[in-house]
C-alpha cells in the first residue's frame, strides 16, 4: 500500500520489493493524471511540469521506469487505485472509491455559519500561476461570497499568505488536519469555495447531508504564467469538469 505515486521517494521503494498486490491510496487529482498515464502508456511525469529533462530526471529515469512496471497488472500481481478522484483505470487495474463514509460516521455533522470560507491552492507555488490575478481574484470571491477565512495550502508561502491577508482582511487559517476532517467537524462556513482542487471532489463527499455548498471558481487561461506547461489549462478544467455536487463559478475578472 502507497501514496502518491508521482512521489520519487516511493518509486524507490518500489524497486526495492516484490509484492502480489499494490494499492496506490491517493485522493490528490494527481491520480487523475497518475491513471491516465497509464492507461496511455506514457512515462510518470507530474501535470504541471513542462516536460524538460534535466540532469535529475536522466538519473532518476530508470528508478521511474522500473515503478511503472510495478503499476502495470500482470497475471502474477495485482494493482488497485483506493481514490476519491473520477478515474477511469485501464484494463487489469481495480478502483476502489472513497466515499468518505467513515469520516461522516465518525465525525459532525458540523456546526454551519452562514457565511462562506476559501479554500486556497498552491498553484503559483508550482509556477501555474501569476500571483497578482491570484490575489484579486481572492480579493473579488471574498467580497462576492462574505468570506471570512482562508484555509491556506500546505504548500503556500508566508509571503503570499501576508500580503493576501493584509489585501483582503481574511482570516488566514493553516489546517493542522485535512480539511475533509476539519470542515466535518465544524464550524464551517455554508458556502466553500475553492479552485480546482483535490477538495471540490472530496468536501461534497465528506459533506454529504449537512446542507452545505461546495463552489468552484475556473482558473481564466489569462492568470497563467508564460512559463506554465501547456497541459495546465485542460488538466485543471478536467478538475472542475469532472467535480461533482458542486457549483461551477466563472472565472472572476481580475
Amino acid at each position: 500500500m502507497i501514496g502518491d505515486p508521482f512521489s520519487r521517494y516511493v518509486q524507490l521503494l518500489l524497486t526495492l520489493v516484490r509484492a502480489d498486490r499494490l494499492t496506490v491510496v491517493d485522493d490528490g487529482t494527481a491520480t487523475m493524471e497518475f491513471v491516465a498515464q497509464l492507461a496511455r502508456g506514457e512515462r510518470l511525469t507530474r501535470w504541471h511540469r513542462r516536460g524538460r529533462t534535466g540532469p535529475r530526471e536522466l538519473v532518476l529515469a530508470p528508478v521511474t521506469a522500473t515503478a511503472r512496471r510495478r503499476f502495470t497488472p500482470t497475471a502474477r500481481h495485482t494493482v488497485e487505485v483506493f481514490t476519491a478522484m473520477p478515474v477511469e483505470a485501464p484494463p487489469g487495474i481495480t478502483v476502489t472509491p472513497n466515499t468518505f463514509a467513515w469520516t461522516r460516521a465518525r465525525f459532525g455533522p458540523p456546526t454551519i455559519g452562514k457565511g462562506a470560507d476559501l479554500v486556497g491552492t498552491s498553484l503559483v507555488e508550482t509556477g501555474v500561476v501569476d500571483p497578482v490575478p491570484y490575489q484579486e481574484a481572492v480579493a473579488s470571491l471574498a467580497r462576492t461570497h462574505g468570506a471570512t477565512r482562508y484555509f491556506a495550502h500546505r504548500r503556500e508561502s508566508a509571503e503570499k499568505l501576508h500580503a493576501l491577508e493584509a489585501a483582503t482582511g481574511l482570516e488566514i487559517v493553516r489546517p493542522d488536519l485535512p480539511l475533509e476532517l476539519i470542515a466535518r467537524r465544524g464550524p464551517i462556513g455554508r458556502t466553500i469555495v475553492s479552485f480546482p482542487s483535490t477538495v471540490v471532489h472530496t468536501l461534497p463527499l465528506a459533506l454529504a447531508g449537512t446542507g452545505v455548498n461546495v463552489a468552484v471558481c475556473d482558473i481564466a487561461p489569462e492568470w497563467l504564467r508564460a512559463t506554465a506547461s501547456p497541459r495546465a489549462q485542460g488538466f485543471l478544467s478536467g478538475v472542475t469538469e469532472t467535480a461533482r455536487g458542486v457549483q461551477r463559478l466563472t472565472s472572476v475578472v481580475t
